[in-house]
């Protein structure tokens, strides 16, 4: 059987089958009321008109087959606006004038809209529109408008995130130049601009444009850098443009194109060879989740469309069709809140005038139906329907791919969530823009490479860069153009330009470019760097290669990379040596306050040495002078480890060997500062202030050509203090003719510059702060460029290996100057800073040691503190233990051999004067009361071991007998 006889077959069973059902319909509900519902619909053209029809119908007979108690019933009558502004119009003013219809469907275009909206406002009647998409038409605020459609604003935030995923940053939009085109470009624009994706050009093309003039379009296109597109027109005018851009080469690799709703709503619907041209092509479209129920009806309709159009079977429901169903749903719904009244209009409150569009009557429920409709919700075929100021709310998009001559989902977009790889994922609702979100891609031209998203244009020119041109000598390692007059050919070399040539190797793709001489006729610079760069913003040059320097105002015409080379302003200026050749040079290694705290240390360490000794070692004892002068000796002997005197106590030694330590380090730091004082050439900046330059009025050098200039004159140097040079050579001999010749004193240049100037004359000249802060050197390319980007990558990897010192070692010669100072070599004194350490270390050791030592020794002398007889002074007591203190502790191991050959010895006339003992048993070392005490008995102590001729048999007999009645 074939299709026509399936069709004539077919077509009297659905149309009965349906007719049976609308009877049965209206014979279960004899009293229903009518209401009269007009639609505005594109029956002859196109065909959204011709789907919403039947949907409509479709949607009324199903909801009063399963809500058979309504009361109401819509009596559609429909008009076909033939695709025109005019007739849409005049079909609505029928409507509303003579057949008074409560509302309104369509009509199916934006355009066609505009009228009746404002037309619906002034007389009440709403108007819904399941098919007009234009944000424009929310500009009219009208509260009898309901755009059951998805705002065409709403998508674009998915295509911002799409193009966000892939770091594209230029998109050029491509749209249809009328009101529905230009309705979407601000909301796109704005969500571009806000993610910092440029737009450099905006593609209109007229409705009625032919092949030709797509074709000249899209030819220029393809001039330009940009390779992602963004297109936004109607399926008919869509399908012949990217039909054409398939044939001129446009749907190959590195191209990127992206379609809105417009278009990708209507993929089902297009011919297998248009669809076969947009492979690779990416849309945007409103998510329909698929139900049984939706399932279902897709049969039914397509049932029902093929017989009503037959010469239309390829055409497939979409999401125009499936809101008109919902609207229609919505709409019958609403009537049927408002009950059976008076759906009649009443009189105009608008003066009459000879115009018969002002003589239009207000319906009577108009207000009632807008409320009603504004607060009707309900699970329809599109999910679930809420109209929330007049429009239906913002859903989740689905992001389609176009794989041979079908669709393919590969994501979707949330408002909440951003992209998403399916509906059901479950997290939280962090918004996200990651390319891993979205599935396989198959990109134009059969590649899943993911496209750059721009390139050389393809006319066949190479990118023009251009080159300074720097006189003879000046500073030509950078950048050097030479020509040959046998060829007429130009080279162009220098440390710049093998930066350039190996960052080009670095890039993972080809860049074809040739080197333009920014010069005149007659071989010299054509301007200043800041005119070569200009010529970048103006368009001349599609780069500058060279050394150039990074600066703001430069950076608010042009992009740059990132810089190659170290960056900063500095001054250079003579130095002279200023080694000490006087007297007391010796004293410049160490500060006054080291001189001062070395010099205090050994008298403090002669003096614990002394009292940690003198009781047990007969080199710290005799008369005061004497000891004194031991103990100095001894302390300040160590500082050349010639001390004689042996320390015989433990508590000695330690504080010695601690101190030892310390005048090692001392004597060490002192020769190494004093022989690199007197021996090592000492380079210093003549001037290390240039604000004394302009306070002296000197005069100042800077490179020719140089922004500096403009710099210095910030500063406050005056004209007549600035000297111009064109080489190294030529500074060189400014700076020797001196200030008063007409020289300089110093002169101000870039880093990259000084140090090669340094390479040559170090010996001469210092680099000096203050260091002014600019950018480097780096390449300069357009505003919004990529390849900017690109280059700054691979700057990066070239500067960070191997390669940048190679080309650094075959420009620069290598300098032997000291690489912090360039040639200076600054000794400056050792201060105590760095040595506190060292004395406290050396004065805990000695006070631990005294501590010790004074414990010790009032431990075994505490009887002296516990006599019973309380009469004595406290003073008495302390001199009795200083007396003690002064004389030889006989139980010390260095006294033990003459004391056990000959304890009478240590009693003889031949003995040490002043080394009498004194009892150590506690009843002799209790003094007596004062009533018993006499002269005699404490003579010892008086003469404090001293004693004189005349008593000196008396002190013997006394001591004797007290050691022999204490022994």
């Amino acid at each position: 059987m074939t299709n026509n006889q399936l069709t004539k077959f077919v077509y009297p069973v659905v149309m009965i089958s349906w007719s049976l059902s609308l009877l049965l319909v209206m014979a279960q509900r004899n009293d229903t009321v009518s209401v009269k519902v007009g639609a505005i619909l594109d029956l002859s053209a196109g065909t959204v008109g011709k789907m919403g029809l039947s949907c409509i119908n479709m949607s009324l007979t199903d909801l009063y087959l399963s809500h058979s108690h309504y009361k109401t019933r819509l009596q559609f009558i429909f008009k076909d606006s033939k695709r025109d502004i005019v007739t849409a119009a005049a079909q609505a003013v029928d409507l509303i004038k003579n057949e008074q219809v409560q509302a309104i469907m369509g009509p199916t275009t934006s355009m066609e809209a505009t009228f009746v909206i404002g037309l619906g406002n002034k007389t009440q009647v709403p108007i819904v529109s399941f098919s007009a998409t234009s944000p424009s038409l929310t500009s009219l605020q009208s509260p009898y408008f309901f755009q059951i459609a998805q705002d065409d604003s709403a998508q674009v935030k998915a295509i911002c995130a799409v193009v966000q995923a892939f770091g594209w940053k230029d998109v050029v939009p491509i749209y249809v130049d009328n009101s529905y085109g230009e309705g979407v470009i601000p909301c796109l624009t704005n969500a571009l601009q806000q993610a910092y994706i440029r737009i450099p050009y905006l593609s209109a093309i007229s409705l009625s444009a032919t092949d030709d003039a797509i074709t000249k379009e899209l030819y220029y296109l393809m001039t330009m850098q940009t390779r992602v597109f963004i297109v936004h027109m109607s399926p008919l005018l869509g399908s012949r443009f990217f039909t054409i851009a398939s044939q001129i080469g446009m749907m190959s690799q590195g191209y990127v194109w992206f379609v809105t709703n417009s278009m990708a709503n209507f993929f089902s619907s297009l011919s297998s060879s248009v669809m076969e041209s947009m492979e690779g092509v990416l849309g945007v479209r409103p998510y329909i989740p698929r139900t049984k129920k939706l399932d279902d009806f897709k049969v039914r309709w397509k049932r029902k469309f093929v017989l009503d159009n037959p010469t239309l079977v390829d055409t497939n429901l979409n999401v125009f069709g499936i809101w008109a169903y919902d609207a229609t749903t919505a709409l019958a719904m609403a009537v049927e809140k408002v009950g059976a009244t008076n759906f009649g209009f009443g009189v105009s409150n608008a003066s009459s005038n000879n115009f018969d569009l002002e003589k239009f009557s207000i319906a009577k429920t108009g207000e009632k139906l807008r409320e009603a409709l504004s607060n009707t919700k309900f699970s329809g075929l599109g999910g679930e329907f809420n109209v929330v100021g007049g429009q239906l709310q913002a859903s989740i998009f689905e992001i389609i791919n176009v794989v041979g001559n079908g669709e393919r989902k590969v994501g979707f977009w949330m408002p909440q969530k951003g992209l998403i790889r399916n509906v059901d994922t479950k997290g939280p609702n962090l918004y996200s823009t990651s390319k891993d979100n979205l599935g396989h891609i198959l990109w134009p031209g059969d590649t899943y490479l993911i496209p750059k998203g721009w390139e050389i244009p393809t006319k066949g020119e190479k990118l023009k860069i251009g080159v300074p041109v720097k006189d003879s000598g000046g500073y030509t390692e950078f950048v050097k153009v030479t020509h040959d007059p046998s060829t007429y050919a130009t080279e162009v070399t220098g440390f710049c330009i093998d930066v350039f040539k190996a960052v080009l190797e670095v890039l993972p793709y080809a860049l074809p470019y040739e080197f333009i001489p920014f010069a005149k006729p007659n071989g010299e610079m054509a301007g200043t760097y800041n005119d070569l760069v200009n010529q970048v913003y103006y368009g001349r040059f599609d780069a500058v290669v060279g050394d150039i320097t990074i600066i703001a105002n430069r950076s608010k015409y042009v992009d740059f990379t990132l810089p190659y080379t170290e960056s900063g302003v500095t001054m250079v200026v003579p130095v002279k040596d200023t080694r000490k050749k006087n007297a007391w040079a010796f004293l410049k290694p160490l500060t006054w306050d080291l001189w001062v705290t070395t010099a205090c240390s050994f008298v403090f360490i002669g003096f614990v040495v002394w009292v940690l000794e003198h009781r047990i070692n007969n080199n710290f004892r005799g008369p005061p002078l004497h000891q004194i002068g031991t103990s100095l000796w001894f302390s300040f002997s160590i500082m050349v480890f010639a001390h004689r005197e042996k320390v015989v106590s433990n508590l000695g030694r330690f504080v010695v060997i601690i101190w030892v330590f310390v005048v090692l380090i001392l004597v060490q730091s002192y020769t190494a500062s004093l022989t690199s004082l007197l021996t090592v050439e000492q380079l210093h900046p003549t001037i290390t202030d240039f604000q004394q330059l302009i306070k002296d009025k000197m005069n100042v050098g800077f490179l020719k050509g140089s922004f500096v200039y403009g710099m210095l004159k910030e500063l406050g140097f005056q004209d007549d203090q600035l000297k111009v040079y064109y080489s190294a050579e030529e500074c060189n001999e400014l700076f020797t003719k001196g200030v008063a010749n007409g020289g300089i004193a110093a002169a101000f240049d870039e880093v990259p510059y000084v140090k090669h100037f340094l390479g040559t004359y170090c010996s001469k000249y210092a680099m000096v702060e203050p260091k002014f802060k600019t950018g480097g050197f780096g390449f300069v390319f357009p505003k919004g460029s990529p390849l900017a980007a690109d280059i700054s990558r691979a700057i990066l990897n070239v500067t960070q290996g191997e390669k940048m010192r190679t080309i650094e070692n075959a420009w620069f010669r290598e300098s032997n100057c000291m690489q912090s100072g360039t040639g200076i070599s600054s000794t400056s004194s050792l201060g105590l800073e760095s040595f506190w350490g060292l004395f406290l270390i050396a004065g805990i050791a000695s006070l631990l040691a005294l501590i010790i030592f004074a414990t010790t020794f009032l431990y075994q002398h505490k009887h002296i503190w516990s006599c019973q007889n309380s009469s004595t002074s406290i003073r008495t007591r302390v001199g009795i233990l200083l007396r003690i203190f002064n004389q030889r502790d006989l139980e010390c191991h260095t006294f033990k051999k003459g004391e056990i050959g000959n304890k009478s010895e240590i009693y003889s006339p031949n003995h040490e004067i002043g080394e009498e003992p004194v009892e150590t048993s506690p009843s002799a070392h209790c003094p007596p009361s004062p009533s018993t005490q006499t002269e005699s008995n404490f003579s010892f102590y008086e003469d404090q071991g001293m004693f004189s001729p005349e008593h000196s048999d008396a002190a013997h007999s006394q001591d004797t007998e007290i050691i022999i009645t204490h022994q």
